[in-house]
């Protein structure tokens, strides 16, 4: 399998933290040199590992932004 990089651009928001230390967070994140997207998942305290997540554009963002409002 091939070596997955990634950077994290920006932080948005850390949604809440396990009693072990895993937190569920929205981060700006290029993946393998990409255009970064916004990236919502667990991280290990030290990014060392993560979970499954879901990755989401710009455009994906802002229907959900409009969901989440309808929902209210």
């Amino acid at each position: 399998m091939a070596e997955l990089k990634y950077e994290i651009i920006e932080t948005i928001a850390v949604l809440s933290e396990s009693p072990k230390g895993w937190t569920k967070e929205l981060n700006l994140i290029s993946w393998n040199g990409r255009e970064p997207k916004y990236d919502l998942r667990d991280w290990a305290p030290k990014k060392e590992k993560m979970g499954k997540g879901v990755t989401l554009s710009e455009e994906e963002l802002k229907k959900l932004q409009e969901v989440m409002a309808a929902l209210k």
